[in-house]
């Protein structure tokens, strides 16, 4: 697929997008590698047009180059956005109560605290990222769990295995001491790098994923 098709596939598939208003949004594309350009109102759109071009056959590698830009009802002070964070983590049922810190400077929400899954850090993130008035969310979130690596790698090894979406014979999985994951080899397209990334996630012990998967 030449970088010209791609393009429009994905304009395409962003103009599909039900949650998304694309008109903003510029897109250059070079040997599959996609620069999202342009600005969103919010954070939440901001994640759903790089998750749409993810989606999209052919996509080699994607970078973000939007802004967010609040405006009207999508503006909001940093102590009401704080107020609100930490509201609507209180109802999560993925996340114990008291584990995440939060801190708001200029619509910039930072989250710190320590939790057993990785899952948690995630719903932590997917919790508050969608709030009005944030620009940004930096999960600083640390994952704590008592496993071997050993035992971390086999749970991925086997997660792989069950997935009906990827070759599991074409990834290699190392994992050390410290909950750090690696994992090379190579997928059929980009969409399957992160469905690798998911399952090395979902392990107990999981704390960091350096996904060096290449599309072949």
């Amino acid at each position: 697929m030449n970088d010209m098709v791609l393009r429009q596939n994905i304009l395409d598939e962003l103009e599909f997008e039900p949650s998304l208003n694309a008109a903003n949004i510029g897109i250059s594309v070079e040997s599959g590698v996609v620069t999202l350009t342009g600005h969103v109102p919010t954070y939440m759109e901001k994640n759903t047009a790089a998750d749409v071009v993810c989606r999209v056959k052919g996509v080699r590698g994607i970078a973000q180059d939007m802004e967010v830009r609040p405006v009207g009802s999508h503006r909001m002070a940093d102590e009401e956005i704080a107020k609100r964070a930490l509201n609507i983590l209180s109802w999560s049922a993925a996340i114990p109560d008291g584990a995440v810190q939060v801190q708001v400077d200029d619509g910039w929400v930072v989250l710190t605290g320590t939790v057993e899954w990785n899952y948690q850090k995630i719903a932590a993130t997917e919790a508050v990222r969608g709030l009005a008035g944030v620009f940004d969310v930096a999960n600083n979130i640390q994952v704590r769990p008592h496993v071997s690596s050993f035992d971390v790698k086999k749970r991925i090894e086997d997660a792989l295995k069950r997935s009906a979406r990827i070759e599991p014979s074409d990834i290699r999985v190392a994992v050390d001491d410290s909950g750090r994951v690696v994992l090379e080899g190579h997928v059929k397209v980009w969409a399957e790098r992160s469905v690798a990334a998911r399952a090395a996630w979902s392990a107990s012990g999981v704390h960091a994923v350096e996904n060096l998967l290449t599309v072949a």
